[in-house]
């Protein structure tokens, strides 16, 4: 080894070949840290300083001045 701690250890009892694998495996399918990608909040979507569409008809001036 390098220097470097094991990225697995068993603490206690003595696991089978097979029950080790399948920890590994589960471990592996696990998604990676969300510093990766990046969540943005509905307060800083670019889609929310965008203006639906107005559409006339009856009562469209009224729902216009409605908050959304």
């Amino acid at each position: 080894m390098s220097g470097k701690e094991p990225l697995l250890r068993v603490v206690s009892g003595s696991p089978t070949p097979d029950e080790l694998a399948v920890v590994v495996a589960v471990l592996a399918t696990r998604p990676h840290a969300a510093a990766e990608t990046p969540q943005f909040s509905l307060w800083a979507r670019k889609s929310r300083q965008t203006r639906p569409s107005l559409r006339p008809g009856f009562g469209a001036w009224r729902a216009s001045a409605m908050p959304r």
